[in-house]
């Protein structure tokens, strides 16, 4: 039930050792009744409960602090599909199942579970859930918050709320679970979902597609919904220093194109009809948008092979920053509708103010999602840059917010924007929040220091 020593370590820093705490135990439980143990006792103790998952948090949602005075609550081993029920489209899986878990489940069963990550192979649905997790396939599906049906949550004080309904109907009173989805681990500890299930894929159609400009990028997006009667099921934007990146630091990628274009978008389209002609429809509406010089070039993949290689293009842009460098991070949203306009704003603001890096946007352009990133131009730049952090972070969220934006689209607050929540969220949503947590965690025992300041904490 407890890890200890070494095998308690990778439990003490977060995934971008930002963060490095010490717990007083590790605990891993292999039911939901332990969970309940473990709560209860905490509760009772007062001491503080950290919920752990994959680990694969960017804002140190589920490391401890440096007292040792924290529990760490691991849920990998709760890890069961419980089950399918394809008649319904949902099924049941513990938190602890990793995403790709659940997503062979729904392959199996001939269904398909959307949520597409990254880090699928090692991050869990609670921590999917916790986090509101997006992906790459958010414009058609809708984040995590839309695809669950219904929770098994253990509260601080150990009792277990047991909703997992398979229901798109239910106005039986307030929404409860829908508190627990983005609460990050700090209202209760997830144990399972009732997730949904949507027919499988048996058609798509992908291309990388090359554009001057964010302008022609969200046109196109326009462009291509309509000519597939809204099929687009991802629409990803990714400027030409993101593919330099990738080519030059990810092993098997490569540039399709024969010239450099300054901005480029992987587009796919899907279907479960295996007889919908999407390869047709896709080259259709890219040849009408070349011929209105929205497009400069662009290349369908012609087998699975070859959409699997823009994809690891796309999927390896992380990977290929960390390499290159330092970099600083902001996870931004904007209206789709705006978001042309807030990189010609932002974008020549870091080539004038901050000399030691380069702007990297990319993202999930189709539901406004930037990963809006500065990277060090050189690796003796690095330092420099990351001593600009606080600058960099305050201007470009101050800009988000001016925009109609929010500075946290889909990676949470964990501990890292604690402060940025506090200066964007109105007082009323404070104060909101503060009392659904008085209310379901008086002792402030739950993942404290995340999300929210509570208590005697409450003023930064």
């Amino acid at each position: 039930m407890l890890a200890e020593g070494a095998a308690s370590e990778p439990y003490l820093s977060d995934h971008r050792r930002l963060y490095q705490g010490r717990a007083l135990a590790v605990v891993l439980p292999r039911s939901v009744a332990e969970v309940a143990a473990v709560l209860r006792l905490c509760h009772e103790a007062g001491i503080a409960v950290v919920p752990h998952g994959g680990n694969t948090s960017y804002c140190g949602g589920a490391t401890p602090d440096a007292s040792g005075r924290q529990v760490v609550l691991g849920l990998a081993r709760l890890n069961r599909i419980r089950s399918v029920d394809a008649a319904n489209d949902s099924l049941i899986a513990d938190a602890g199942c990793t995403l790709s878990q659940v997503q062979a489940a729904a392959d199996e069963a001939g269904r398909l579970f959307p949520l597409s990550l990254g880090s699928q192979g090692s991050c869990q649905i609670g921590g999917n859930l916790s986090t509101n997790a997006g992906g790459t396939s958010v414009l058609r599906y809708g984040m995590m918050r839309e695809l669950v049906l219904g929770l098994e949550v253990v509260l601080a004080d150990g009792r277990v709320l047991e909703s997992l309904s398979g229901l798109r109907k239910d106005n039986t009173g307030y929404d409860v679970k829908s508190l627990f989805v983005g609460a990050e681990g700090t209202l209760g500890v997830i144990t399972a979902a009732s997730l949904r299930l949507f027919p499988a894929v048996r058609a798509r159609a992908t291309a990388l597609v090359a554009v001057a400009d964010v302008t022609s990028a969200v046109s196109l997006l326009t462009q291509v919904k309509a000519a597939s009667s809204d099929r687009v099921s991802s629409f990803e934007l990714m400027p030409r220093l993101a593919l330099e990146l990738a080519v030059r630091h990810i092993e098997g990628v490569r540039d399709p194109f024969s010239s450099e274009h300054p901005w480029y978008v992987l587009c796919e389209l899907s279907s479960s009809r295996a007889a919908d002609a999407l390869d047709v429809i896709l080259a259709e509406a890219l040849g009408g948008a070349l011929e209105q010089a929205q497009v400069q070039d662009a290349v369908i993949a012609a087998s699975e092979r070859e959409r699997q290689d823009f994809w690891r293009l796309r999927e390896n842009i992380p990977a290929a920053q960390t390499r290159a460098g330092a970099s600083l991070k902001h996870d931004i949203s904007l209206p789709v509708s705006r978001l042309a306009e807030f990189v010609a704003r932002a974008a020549p603001w870091i080539e004038a103010a901050v000399p030691e890096g380069q702007l990297l946007a990319y993202g999930h352009v189709g539901d406004g999602n930037l990963h809006f990133n500065v990277g060090a131009r050189t690796l003796g730049d690095g330092p420099a840059l990351l001593r600009r952090a606080a600058e960099v972070r305050r201007h470009v969220h101050d800009l988000v917010a001016a925009f109609g934006g929010s500075f946290s689209a889909e990676h949470g607050i964990g501990q890292l924007k604690v402060a940025e929540l506090e200066r964007y969220a109105s007082p009323v949503e404070l104060a909101l929040m503060r009392s659904i947590k008085a209310a379901l965690d008086p002792r402030g025992i739950m993942n404290p220091g995340k999300v929210l300041r509570f208590g005697a904490a409450e003023t930064p």
